[in-house]
């Protein structure tokens, strides 16, 4: 049962026709906001400077799983760089208006590839789905079977580790061999 505030691995998950239409949309992000920054005449050496600044938010990581999806949610929705590329083109900054851009080509790209908005329990379960479970094919297959897919070699194993505080409770992974 998941804890107050989350869901299932299977609960919330966009699949089929929705999720096609998300990485489309992903991708014309992508594309449109590329063209844009194009037609403001910036430096193109801004793209790759600049395109992975997003991703600095899963430090937020660091302080528990809810502190981080939160953090990183904030940063990988549209509103913020929406606001930012607004208040660039109120003020005449080109390069304010540049950074937006590849702020939305960033989170155009992460919906293209499948990376989703993070619920709080863990980072890969997003409203995409949990990236191991994409990257097991027959995994759904195994546990349908009866067979438990954490008992095979090379899944993890939760280790219950404890810390001193500020950091709090948290479970690492281990992976056999």
């Amino acid at each position: 049962m998941p804890r107050a505030g989350t869901v299932s691995s299977a609960e919330g998950v966009v699949t089929g026709a929705p999720r096609r239409w998300l990485g489309l949309e992903g991708l014309l992000l992508l594309a449109g906001t590329l063209i844009a920054f194009g037609a403001l005449g910036q430096p193109w050496w801004l793209v790759p400077a600049a395109i992975l600044a997003p991703d600095i938010a899963m430090t937020g990581y660091l302080a528990g799983t809810r502190a981080g999806a939160h953090l990183y949610n904030l940063t990988h929705a549209t509103p913020l760089p929406a606001v930012m590329l607004g208040a660039g083109y109120w003020h005449a900054d080109r390069l304010v208006m540049a950074l937006a851009l590849i702020w939305l080509a960033h989170i155009g790209l992460d919906r293209l590839l499948g990376t989703g908005l993070k619920y709080n329990d863990r980072f890969t379960h997003t409203h995409l789905g949990d990236r191991p479970d994409a990257r097991k094919p027959g995994r759904d297959r195994q546990t349908a079977r009866g067979q438990d897919p954490l008992k095979q070699e090379g899944s993890p194993v939760p280790v219950p580790v404890t810390v001193q505080p500020p950091a709090g409770r948290f479970t690492a992974y281990v992976v056999r061999t």
